[in-house]
């Protein structure tokens, strides 16, 4: 008898396979990596778009002066302003990834050693208010902060070709190359 229930078990299971347990619970995947994935997604999009636009323009010298830099930085600028010209904040922080970006760096910012990493990365000489605009230069007169590795342990990781900074409290894109802003997380350190 027991083995005809096991049998019997044996045979609905495989004609009736338990639902997953995230199923079961009505969550078919976990929304922080559907989150992240599509983030990482408009990032390649954006990335592969730079690598594209930066292949038209004539490479830097080896030795190149800073005249040489800035005029490179403008040009590839200006070419990714116009492919993007309706590029609008929250393109690639869409508004679930800027959720979740406050949500992850809440707790590194918390507590003695979070308000000392706020003050490193707040604490420039740069005390006046700054607008971000997407695909806007970073503002030369704003000092390129630096990231904690505290913060960059809690952040998706990414391509080469770009760079999470800080402007006062809110989080960028920051692509070195093009020397521009392609998103922003306005008050990502509350």
């Amino acid at each position: 008898m027991l083995r005809t229930l096991l049998a019997g078990a044996l045979l609905l299971s495989v004609i009736h396979p338990p639902a997953p347990v995230a199923q079961r619970k009505g969550t078919t995947v976990n929304s922080d990596a559907v989150t992240i994935d599509a983030f990482k997604k408009r990032v390649d999009e954006y990335v592969a778009l730079h690598r594209k636009l930066e292949a038209t323009i004539p490479a830097l010298p080896k030795q190149a002066s800073p005249q040489q830099v800035d005029a490179h930085e403008r040009a590839l600028a200006k070419l990714i302003q116009d492919a993007r010209a309706s590029a609008k904040p929250g393109d690639i922080f869409d508004p679930a990834m800027q959720q979740l970006v406050r949500r992850l760096l809440a707790p590194v910012f918390t507590g003695r050693s979070g308000a000392q990493i706020k003050s490193e990365i707040t604490d420039n000489e740069y005390k006046g208010s700054v607008k971000l605009v997407v695909n806007g230069r970073y503002p030369d007169d704003v000092p390129v902060s630096t990231m904690p590795p505290q913060v960059l342990a809690e952040l998706p990781k990414l391509p080469e070709d770009l760079e999470y900074r800080f402007v006062l409290t809110n989080l960028i894109l920051f692509d070195p190359h093009a020397h521009i802003i392609p998103d922003f997380v306005e008050q990502a350190i509350k």
